[in-house]
């Protein structure tokens, strides 16, 4: 047994946030949390943490209560008092360079605009893995921010019921290093394979 593995969801604490695009990442490690029937959720960490376990693996799941642009705080406090090593911290949330419903898992990089993600690359380090998921983009910068904060609309619920369903049914392979394999099964679940149509005869 490795040592534990934390998976983070960024969001914004309270109410008024809870169905925001930018409060995806609560909701996806709320989904794996209820559906992998981890502990009661308590606070600890200047964040909601719930415990359970994956694939034979200890996982801490953590929802920082700290607003997004100092979730870095909460996760820092988290890694160091159980010396998570980095490839063992996973991040839930939103993008919006991603297609609605679209996912991808990577370890490292930039922030890429992203504040929670700056946060915490600025208080362990940017080799964390990331749990990219998509949002889609408005179209024009001057909408992002009314994208990024307004709720999700009734046309995104299909979508992301099946995402969040998916990510939360999978997620025992992301504490079996499956990353690859993880991202293309949530993908499949929300968009699968389109039929071949019937060729026209000519």
């Amino acid at each position: 047994m490795t040592s534990m593995f934390l998976f983070v969801g960024l969001g914004n604490p309270g109410s008024k946030y809870a169905a925001n695009r930018h409060n995806i990442g609560f909701m996806a490690v709320e989904a794996i949390a209820a559906a992998n029937r981890f502990g009661p959720w308590r606070k600890k960490f200047q964040s909601e943490m719930s415990e359970g376990t994956l694939a034979g693996e200890k996982v801490l799941v953590l929802k920082p209560q700290t607003y997004m642009n100092e979730s870095g705080r909460a996760v820092g406090e988290a890694v160091r008092f159980h010396n998570i090593p980095l490839s063992q911290v996973y991040v839930f949330y939103d993008e919006l360079d991603l297609e609605p419903g679209k996912v991808r898992v990577k370890t490292g990089g930039g922030a890429a605009g992203h504040n929670g993600i700056r946060s915490i690359s600025a208080h362990i380090g940017p080799d964390f893995k990331r749990v990219r998921l998509g949002i889609g983009h408005p179209g024009v910068k001057e909408l992002v921010q009314p994208h990024v904060l307004g709720d999700f609309a009734k046309a995104d619920r299909e979508w992301l019921k099946l995402l969040l369903e998916s990510v939360a049914d999978n997620a025992a392979m992301l504490a079996e290093g499956l990353d690859e394999k993880y991202q293309s099964k949530v993908h499949l679940a929300v968009y699968p394979p389109r039929p071949n149509a019937p060729r026209k005869a000519e």
